[in-house]
């Protein structure tokens, strides 16, 4: 029987596997912020403000590298726009939800905590008043081991050997959200778009590579999904 204990705890469940990804993830950020020459507590202040590892993996490079803060600005802003996607697609299930509800949860909302709570509202049974707990138990999840592992890369980041290549972590982890959500024909346009451009736009400076990517890859998903509805129409 659903109740909003269960729902959360199920949202938690759903989120630890990924959890083993972001650990490593989080200690690099940190280890990252601080040789970027952000002071320490505003590089783990970041994690909870900002609560976006992308955005903040690449603010922290483009501080380091000395880039214009307009690109810093614009680079983070459309790296993000992928959120409006998220929001857009997860909308429709907290129309019954009051204002502090959806702040919260849009708060939240990570990719991360978004690829199992997609998923999951998509195969429950769940009465809609409660799913919303689901995405709860996901989203404070990710969001105490990001902040935790913050913390823990900031203060004895420089101990763990390079060795370890944790690094690699970082896009094995964005391969294993994304591989799911590629059944879907806009989301393997877009992957695919983004992906190709990245490569291609490699040399350009300040990182403006992902910018272009992140772009071209929401435009492809934008029309991909646009030829399909026509298709069905």
């Amino acid at each position: 029987m659903s109740s909003p204990r269960t729902e959360f705890l199920a949202g938690v469940r759903a989120e630890l596997p990924i959890t083993l990804g972001v650990v490593p993830f989080g200690l690099i950020y940190g280890v990252l912020a601080v040789s970027a020459g952000l002071p320490p507590p505003l590089a783990i202040a970041s994690s909870s403000i900002v609560f976006a590892g992308s955005a903040q993996f690449i603010g922290a490079q483009l501080i380091g590298g000395g880039a214009p803060a307009l690109v810093i600005w614009a680079t983070t802003f459309i790296v993000n726009l992928r959120h409006l996607l998220y929001s857009a697609g997860l909308a429709p299930y907290t129309t019954h939800l009051t204002p502090p509800w959806r702040w919260l949860l849009a708060y939240l909302l990570t990719d991360e905590a978004y690829v199992v709570t997609a998923v999951y509202y998509e195969q429950t049974g769940a009465p809609l008043a409660l799913r919303h707990y689901f995405w709860l138990g996901s989203g404070l999840t990710l969001w105490s081991v990001w902040n935790l592992t913050t913390a823990a890369g900031v203060l004895f980041g420089t101990q763990v050997p390079a060795s370890w290549s944790l690094d690699f972590t970082m896009a094995l982890t964005f391969i294993g959200m994304i591989v799911p959500l590629c059944r879907y024909r806009p989301n393997l346009a877009a992957a695919l778009v983004a992906g190709t451009v990245a490569v291609l736009a490699n040399g350009l400076p300040y990182r403006l590579s992902i910018m272009v990517a992140a772009l071209a890859g929401i435009a492809a998903g934008v029309i991909a999904e646009q030829w399909r509805g026509e298709a069905q129409a």
